[in-house]
C-alpha cells in the first residue's frame, strides 16, 4: 500500500554504543513514501550492483524520500535513501542503478562507518544534530533497537553527510567498477552527473542537495569520464532492470503526479501491466472506482502471481469503503508475500475497517515484527489492541509511534501508562522501560 509516513531517519543497530549527542536544533521529519511494490522494484534494481560491492541485498534498503529535490545519501551501513526528486527525474534503471552502486561504494569503502566511529569526538567539533529518536523492541526478541533521529536542516547534519573529494573519488573508481562487474552499462553514471554540470558556481542555496553532499568538479567528472572510457565490458540493457525501472518510476508518478498527467502518458509505460497499473491509480485518484478495478483486473490477469497489483487493487477497494471485499484480495497478496510487512499492514488496516480486530490484531503484530519502525503500522496495530480491550499494549505501541517520530513528551506520557499496568519484568514492560529511557535522554540534549 502506497502511504507516507513521517519519520525520522533512524540509524539502526551498528551505532547502539554511541551516546546521545548535542543538538544544533531541532530535528526535521522527513517523510518517507513507503510502498511495497517501489521498494521491491528498487531492490531488484539494486540487487546486482550490491551482490558486486561484497554487500548483501537482504542487508540494505533502499527507501525513498518524499522530497522534489534531487538527492541520495546514506546515513549508515544498512540503508541507501533517494529523493523522489531524483528518482523521477531519472531516466533510465543504468542511471538508478549508478546512483546505488555510488552510494554503496561509500558503505563498502568504509566513509560513513569512520564517522559513526568519530561521533563520541563530534559533539563540539561538529555539533552534529542529531538525539536519539526510538527505542523499540526488535522483531520478536525483545531486545532493544536503538535509533538516531536526524535534523536534516543543520548545517552540522549536512557537514556529517557530505563526502570529502578524496571520497567521492575512491566511490568513483568503486562504483564503475561494482556497475561493469554487475553488467550494468557504466555510462549511467557520467548521465547522473550531468544533471548537476554547472551547479558547482553556483550559491549553496541554489544547489541541488546531491551537489553538497557529493561535491562535484571539472576534475571528477573528467576523471569519472576516463573510468568509463577505460571500462572494458560490453553491456546490453537488461530488459529485466528496465522492467522494474518503470514500474517504480511509473507507479511513483501515478501517486505524486495529476491524474491527468498519467493517463496521458500510462500507455508509453513499456508494458502492458505496468500501463495498467498507472490508469488503475489515475481513476482511483479521480473517484472512478469503476475504471480503476477494470485497470488493475487486467494488470493482475497479465501477472496472477504479483502480489503487489493484488495489494493495489486491495488498497482502492480499501479507500472506497469496500472493506469485507477489500481483505480477501489483500488476503490473496499476503499468502504470495507472506513476509512483506507493507501488505500485511494493509490486510490489518482493513480487516480493522472489516470489524474484525481479533483477525487484525494477529496481522497487524505479524507486520510489526518485520517492521517495526513503520508508524502507521504501529498505529493501526494500537488500535486493534484497543478494540480487543488490551489498553495498556495500546499505549506501548502509541509510545513507541511517537517515539519514532520524535515526539518524546507523548512519547513519554504513553509509556508511563504502560509501564504502570503491563507486569513488571515482563517484554512489553521492557520495552515502555526503553521508550521513556529514550525520552529523558531527549530531554536532556
Amino acid at each position: 500500500m502506497y502511504h507516507a509516513t513521517r519519520t525520522l531517519l533512524r540509524v539502526t543497530a551498528v551505532i547502539l554504543s554511541l551516546t546521545v549527542l548535542v543538538a544544533t536544533g531541532p530535528a526535521r521529519a522527513v517523510t518517507l513514501l513507503r510502498d511495497a511494490d517501489i521498494e521491491y522494484s528498487l531492490k531488484q534494481l539494486g540487487a546486482p550492483v550490491l551482490r558486486a560491492a561484497g554487500l548483501s541485498p537482504n542487508q540494505i534498503r533502499i527507501l525513498v524520500i518524499d522530497d522534489s529535490t534531487l538527492n541520495a545519501f546514506i546515513v549508515d551501513t544498512q540503508h541507501i535513501f533517494i529523493h523522489s526528486g531524483l528518482l523521477t527525474k531519472l531516466e533510465t534503471a543504468a542511471q538508478v542503478q549508478a546512483v546505488i552502486a555510488h552510494e554503496a561504494a561509500h558503505i563498502a569503502n568504509g566513509h560513513i562507518s569512520r564517522r559513526l566511529g568519530n561521533m563520541r569526538t563530534a559533539r563540539t567539533a561538529a555539533g552534529l544534530g542529531m538525539v536519539l529518536a526510538a527505542a523499540a523492541a526488535a522483531a520478536g526478541n525483545g531486545q532493544a533497537a536503538v535509533g538516531l533521529g536526524i535534523g536534516l536542516q543543520s548545517s552540522a547534519m549536512r557537514n556529517f553527510l557530505a563526502h570529502t573529494r578524496a571520497e567521492e573519488a575512491s566511490a568513483d573508481i568503486s562504483s564503475i567498477r561494482y556497475l561493469v562487474r554487475a553488467g550494468v552499462d557504466p555510462q549511467g553514471a557520467i548521465e547522473v552527473q550531468d544533471l548537476f554540470r554547472g551547479q558547482e558556481v553556483l550559491a549553496e542555496t541554489r544547489q541541488d542537495p546531491y551537489m553538497r553532499s557529493h561535491p562535484l568538479s571539472r576534475d571528477r567528472l573528467r576523471a569519472l569520464k576516463g573510468l568509463v572510457a577505460g571500462a572494458s565490458a560490453k553491456t546490453a540493457p537488461d530488459p529485466g532492470a528496465n522492467y522494474w525501472f518503470a514500474r517504480a518510476k511509473g507507479k511513483l508518478t501515478a501517486f505524486t503526479r495529476a491524474p491527468g498527467w498519467t493517463l496521458r502518458r500510462a500507455d508509453a509505460s513499456g508494458t502492458s501491466d505496468i500501463a495498467q497499473m498507472r490508469k488503475a491509480v489515475a481513476y482511483h485518484r479521480q473517484s472512478d472506482l469503476g475504471r480503476a478495478l477494470q485497470n488493475i483486473d487486467a494488470a493482475i490477469s497479465s501477472r496472477p502471481n504479483d502480489p503487489f497489483l493484488r495489494e493495489l487493487k486491495g488498497q482502492i477497494l480499501l479507500e472506497s469503503r469496500r472493506a469485507p471485499e477489500a481483505v480477501k484480495v489483500y488476503s490473496a497478496a499476503a499468502r504470495l508475500a507472506p513476509r512483506e510487512p507493507l501488505i500485511l499492514g494493509g490486510l490489518g488496516r482493513a480487516q480493522l475497517a472489516a470489524g474484525n480486530p481479533k483477525d487484525a490484531l494477529r496481522t497487524l503484530e505479524a507486520a510489526r515484527g518485520r517492521d517495526f519502525s513503520d508508524t502507521r503500522i504501529l498505529r493501526d496495530l494500537a488500535v486493534a489492541y484497543a478494540k480487543t480491550g488490551q489498553t495498556a499494549m495500546a499505549s506501548l505501541v502509541t509510545a513507541e509511534r511517537y517515539a519514532v517520530q520524535g515526539r518524546f513528551k507523548d512519547a513519554a506520557i504513553h509509556a508511563k501508562r504502560a509501564e504502570g499496568a503491563l507486569a513488571r519484568g515482563s517484554g512489553p514492560w521492557q520495552r515502555a522501560q526503553d521508550v521513556l529511557s529514550a525520552a529523558q535522554r531527549a530531554g536532556q540534549r
